[in-house]
This record gives C-alpha cells, structure tokens and sequence, in this order.
C-alpha cells in the first residue's frame, strides 16, 4: 500500500513543490498533465493525560471520595475522521496543448506542478481544508497560592490535606451563603457576586486537584494520504491503540483500520460533439479526465464506520478533445476540475471576422 502520514497539509503541497519539473515548450505546443485523485483522511485524536493529586489517598477520608484514580495515565481516542480529495499530477499523462499559430488558444493556466486547469479562462479556485488549530489550554492552578498560613504551616501531608479539606467545606458553605443571600457581606449588585462566586469557585477548583487530581486534554491531527489506483478490500490503513494513539502499521498493539476501494463503473456524461473522432498518433491535444465513481468504505475491524462515493481520475479514462474547438474560428474556454480533471465547463463563441 503506498501510503504517506503528513503532520499537515502544507507539508503536502510542499512536496508537490519539489517534486515538479520543468514543462516542455516546443514548436508543436506547451506541455502539460492531467491530474490523478489522492484521497486524504484527517484525524482527529484526544489524549488525556491524568496525574494524580498530592492528597489523593486521603479523598476518601476526608472527602468521602471513594472512586479517585492514584495512578497516573495517559490514554487516547478517536473523536472524528474525514475525508478530503485532492488533485496531483499523473505523469502518465503528458500532453501538449497546440499554442501555435493555427489554434486560438491565448490563456494556459497550470497550477504549479504543470497539471491543466483552464483554458481561455480563469481557473477553479482549489479550496483545501481549514489547517487545525488546537484550542489553547487553560491556565494551570498552583493549588498552594490558594493554601492559608495554618496549611502551609501544618507539620504533615495528612495535616496539610486534613485543613485543605476543611477550607473546601468553608468555602463551598461561603458559596452557598452568597446564593441564597444570607451572607454577612453580601455584595453591592449583581456583577460583584458573579466575580466573588468566580474566586470562591476556582479557589475550590484548585484545592480539590489535591485530591482528584489534575486531567488534561490535547487534540492532535495526523493527516494519511493514500492513493487508489484499483479496486481493494480491506487493506490496513492504520492502527490506533487506546494507550499509544496511532501506530505504526506493522505493530500488533493498535487495532486495525482498514479501507476499502469499490468501482462503481460510473463516469460523467460528456457530449459527442466535443470529442475527437480521428485517429492520433502522438500526445499532441487538448485531453480532459473522465473519471470513475468510486466508493471508500472505512472499517474498525470488522465495523463499517463510514462510507464515502466521491469520484477519481486514475478510475476512469481520457478523452481527447476535437480540435475544432480551438480553431481561429472559435473562441473556446474550458475550466477543468482540480482535483478529478474532469470538464466542469465549456463554453464556444463564433469568432466574428
């Protein structure tokens, strides 16, 4: 399976980059390729991290806590998978557009790996997906800026952890005072008690890590690129382990993902009149994609997971176009499809003498 994990997207494009060589521009015409269809699977993966609190064997006792975690950990899963398309030239397919005198042919737009996109028309934007921005981690609590003198002064974990406790209990009764009005300073209007509540609150928050411990969680995106080139039934993708995240293909702790290829033999309809009916000896015209319906299925082990139809040049097959069409006589522009090579428009006008 040919298969490439990227941490990003860019890092992709970067590579279509370097790999792009210098087109031909000879008598005959410039050169030029069509695009093959790579598939990209985006996902996304929390880990949780757990450490334990300082006080956490004394939660029970103190907090009649009976389920508090003393160990630490670190654990992952799986929160979304997507799949987006994208078009990278196929080298298979070389040709040369005729821009010589006898042809009207006055604009040849190639993206930057020589791969056509229009003619005689400005291009389809390529939109790529939005790069993943992990949210920001809130501030940590240094849960001994929130201790008083007596628990900073305590001669002992447990005495230290017996008055934390207390102060929770003293300031969850303050909380409840001030909710229900019967505090002895209560607060001038209504923001006042919002920012007292929000104190007491992280004050609690930040004493209680002691005990409970602290959980933190990141997301993290790794991005698979796979290219179908023929129909498959449950190859390996990937693997995933609760405890490792995403590993390597060959390691027996992740539980498989597999992927499978189906050719539905469907392609877009294209007119008759457009197309070439002599016989060519050589690569010179203008060609377009006529791609394949192909549908993507995405299993946990034995689980279908998702299903996806969507269609790819490398399934389908290449058309050339009359030559006709860009003769002096006519004004002719076409928009091909970035990602399958497809004609996504044409358009003729009679070019008035």
């Amino acid at each position: 399976m040919k298969r490439f994990i990227f941490a990003s997207l860019l890092m992709v494009t970067g590579l279509q980059t370097v790999f792009s060589q210098s087109l031909k521009i000879t008598e005959e015409g410039t050169g030029y390729y069509l695009p093959r269809t790579e598939l990209f699977f985006t996902i996304q993966v929390e880990k949780t991290t757990y450490t334990p609190g300082e006080f956490s064997i004394y939660a029970d006792k103190y907090l009649k806590m009976r389920d508090v975690n003393m160990q630490s950990s670190e654990t992952y899963r799986i929160i979304d998978i997507k799949i987006h398309s994208l078009g990278e030239r196929d080298t298979s397919k070389y040709y040369l557009a005729p821009t010589d005198a006898k042809h009207n042919i006055q604009d040849l737009n190639l993206d930057d790996n020589g791969v056509l996109l229009s003619i005689n028309a400005a291009p389809k934007e390529i939109k790529l997906p939005v790069s993943f921005t992990p949210a920001p981690r809130p501030a940590k609590l240094n849960p001994r800026d929130y201790m008083n003198e007596d628990i900073l002064s305590a001669g002992s974990t447990a005495k230290m952890a017996e008055l934390s406790a207390l102060e929770i209990y003293d300031i969850r009764e303050s909380k409840s005072s001030l909710s229900k009005g019967q505090a002895d300073f209560m607060p001038k209007d209504g923001e006042q008690l919002r920012i007292m509540l929000d104190n007491l609150a992280t004050q609690e928050r930040a004493l209680m890590q002691l005990f409970t411990g602290v959980t933190i969680k990141d997301t993290t995106e790794t991005v698979i690129k796979f290219v179908p080139n023929k129909p498959i039934s449950k190859q390996l993708l990937f693997r995933f382990s609760k405890w490792m995240g995403i590993t390597d293909a060959d390691d027996l702790g992740g539980e498989p993902y597999y992927l499978s290829v189906e050719d539905l033999r469907m392609t877009p309809p294209i007119k008759d009149l457009y197309l070439n009916t002599r016989k060519v000896k050589d690569n010179s015209g203008i060609y377009v994609n006529m791609p394949g319906k192909i549908k993507v299925s995405l299993f946990k082990g034995g689980d279908l997971l998702s299903a996806y139809e969507l269609y790819a040049a490398q399934f389908g097959r290449t058309e050339m176009l009359t030559d006709e069409l860009f003769n002096k006589r006519y004004f002719t522009s076409l928009i091909l499809n970035p990602v399958t090579g497809n004609l996504d428009q044409l358009k003729t006008e009679s070019v008035k003498k």
